[in-house]
């Protein structure tokens, strides 16, 4: 992945400078009030990060000394923001073709009464319409981080959860650096995270314990820049997915992730699965010889050292698989179709020769 950059954003990071106002300020408000709009939530709150973001989230709304169910498919971020503000996740697998966990693996959980679950809508592929409805007794906090732009029918992510969160790290459709976004139909909520982001202050007045979450205006400035062309961007990922697709289907021992039904999936990254056994990492060194550069999709949480005493919930065997199989392929506006057929041609020629 290459972040899509122009000379606008200069433009917009120049003026933020002249103004001479580099922290959180009006730009950062406009940048909340433009993401609130696009996803249409009703509210939309700025942090550090997607991870601070759900650091947030997990503070205000009392997680301490409780069972938060997290997809065990995901970045080990969606768990550390559960451990720190004190909750105790149980981890959950997930579709083996979405990738994503699923509304029949939450009710058929053997922990119960768990009122708080983390799903992660993964690589820009929405979670099932289905799972939504659990919100009538569980509080939804989804991990929107790689879905911005993601659509679920006509609903944005962002608007479907209780609360969703999103990343704009270098990889992701959008970028300002780092930062993330928060977004909620929730008044309350909204007002708890807004003053736990800046200290504990509402107003003029410090009613609580809070930390320091707030971005700068540059990088909002970069933000609205970005957003601006959100669905150009979009629109030629799917385009380039689709490229992908078409030449993976004539690949034996290689299989793409399924998009969830009825959904726009942006691909914030492409990820496909070896079926072959044993053979994904070959595969990620032998293309970096050639210049390729492909990484893991990403992590099965019980299997990484920090994790591996957190309560499981069933084998996690989907997860194990794709994380011991699933491969992200190069994704960004500099890719041509050429380059694209290069790939997909070295994965058959050394699979073929394994």
């Amino acid at each position: 992945m290459r972040p899509s950059l122009k000379n606008n954003e200069l433009n917009a990071i120049n003026q933020v400078l002249k103004s001479k106002f580099l922290t959180e300020g009006k730009v950062t408000r406009k940048f909340e009030d433009a993401i609130s709009q696009y996803t249409k939530s009703k509210f939309a709150i700025a942090t550090t990060s997607a991870t601070t973001g759900l650091h947030a989230i997990f503070e205000c709304i009392n997680i301490k000394g409780k069972k938060v169910l997290v997809s065990d498919f995901t970045f080990p971020a969606s768990i550390d923001a559960i451990i720190l503000a004190g909750g105790i996740p149980v981890l959950a697998d997930v579709n083996k073709e979405t990738m994503n966990i699923t509304k029949e693996i939450i009710e058929n959980t053997k922990f119960k009464n768990i009122k708080i679950i983390e799903p992660i809508s993964i690589f820009g592929n929405p979670l099932e319409k289905e799972l939504y409805s659990l919100k009538k007794k569980m509080f939804i906090v989804e991990d929107a981080a790689t879905s911005l732009g993601t659509k679920l029918g006509t609903k944005f992510v962002g608007s479907l959860a209780n609360v969703s969160c999103f990343s704009f790290h270098p990889r992701k459709i959008i970028t300002t650096g780092e930062g993330g976004m928060i977004t909620t139909n929730d008044k309350i909520l909204n007002e708890k995270i807004r003053s736990f982001k800046a200290f504990g202050k509402k107003q003029n007045k410090f009613v609580g314990i809070g930390t320091n979450y707030k971005i700068s205006d540059i990088q909002s400035a970069v933000g609205l820049t970005q957003l601006k062309r959100i669905e150009n961007v979009i629109r030629n990922r799917q385009k380039m997915a689709k490229i992908y697709s078409e030449f993976i289907e004539k690949i034996d021992n290689v299989e793409i992730q399924k998009p969830t039904k009825n959904s726009r999936h942006t691909y914030q990254t492409f990820v496909c699965v070896i079926t072959k056994p044993n053979l994904r990492d070959t595969i990620i060194s032998k293309l970096a010889k050639m210049n390729i550069e492909t990484q893991i999709g990403t992590y099965a949480l019980h299997c990484l050292p920090a994790f591996k005493k957190c309560l499981k919930d069933g084998k996690l065997e989907n997860s194990e698989f794709l994380y011991k199989n699933s491969l992200s392929l190069p994704l960004h506006e500099e890719i041509t179709i050429e380059d694209q057929e290069y790939v997909c041609k070295s994965i058959k020629k050394i699979i073929s020769n394994s």
